[in-house]
């Protein structure tokens, strides 16, 4: 079973938190359902590393708000892990296990309804932030981009609606890949989320590469046991390209460039 957790102080966490607990079972600090247990927490979601110390279950769902200067509008999802410092919870050098078939089916289940939410870009984003230590997979769903959105109701419940029908339904089994090069905001990585037949572990952005080495490398395929591929943007690896392809040589990873 599934642990869906919020931060009490993130508006939009708590606010999805809310409309999911309506209807579940309150012991103590746990709200119990059929199909998933959902917690919130009082200290930051990018910092609750301490999570398997108080609760055992077969993964982690994040329920945050998502910031961006850009100011655009976005529904997003992504694994957590931090390739240098750690500037935003979580451990230097270290990252999450993935959660690659939930992650597919809540973006697919998203963009399906993405009549609903025509304001919104709907968009995975490259690993990034805590926390980067729990054992078992882990994965952020992120309504932006500003408080407005964080406080709206409506639109809080709609994204929890479609939370709940992916928690509650059988989730099928895809090829995994590992994800390198592109933006913070990858589309070719989200297109082949959403359209393609793979699902998505680890995502190292191109700005990222230059921190890449062995210790980090093995750390990452460590992380991302199940996968069988890797998906290079092959446009937006930068300098980075010889360095990607030397590393995966040895892997016994499918190399597939996009």
């Amino acid at each position: 079973m599934e642990l869906l957790v919020a931060y009490r102080d993130d508006p939009a966490g708590y606010n999805m938190a809310k409309f999911l607990s309506e209807k579940m079972t309150k012991d103590g600090p746990i709200f119990h359902g059929s199909n998933y247990d959902l917690t919130v927490i009082p200290t930051p979601a990018i910092s609750a590393d301490w999570l398997e110390d108080n609760y055992s279950y077969d993964g982690f769902v994040f329920l945050s708000k998502h910031a961006a200067e850009s100011g655009v509008l976005a529904l997003t999802c992504h694994s957590t892990g931090n390739f240098a410092e750690a500037k935003f919870g979580g451990n230097p050098r270290q990252v999450a296990m993935p959660h690659p078939n939930l992650q597919k089916k809540y973006m697919q289940t998203l963009w399906q309804n993405r009549d609903n939410f025509s304001d919104f870009e709907i968009t995975i984003e490259a690993t990034h932030h805590g926390p980067t230590a729990l054992k078992k997979p882990t994965i952020f769903i992120e309504i932006g981009t500003t408080e407005k959105q964080w406080t709206d109701v409506s639109l809080c419940n709609s994204v929890a609606n479609i939370v709940h029908n992916v928690m509650t339904s059988n989730t099928k089994s895809y090829p995994m890949a590992i994800c390198f090069g592109g933006t913070h905001y990858p589309h070719k990585f989200t297109d082949e989320l959403i359209r393609g037949k793979y699902s998505l572990g680890t995502v190292i952005p191109k700005h990222a590469l230059e921190y890449l080495d062995n210790e980090l490398f093995e750390h990452i395929l460590q992380q991302n046991k199940m996968a069988t591929t890797a998906l290079l943007d092959w446009s937006g690896l930068g300098p980075y390209k010889q360095k990607i392809v030397q590393f995966l040589e040895n892997t016994g990873l499918e190399v597939t460039k996009l």
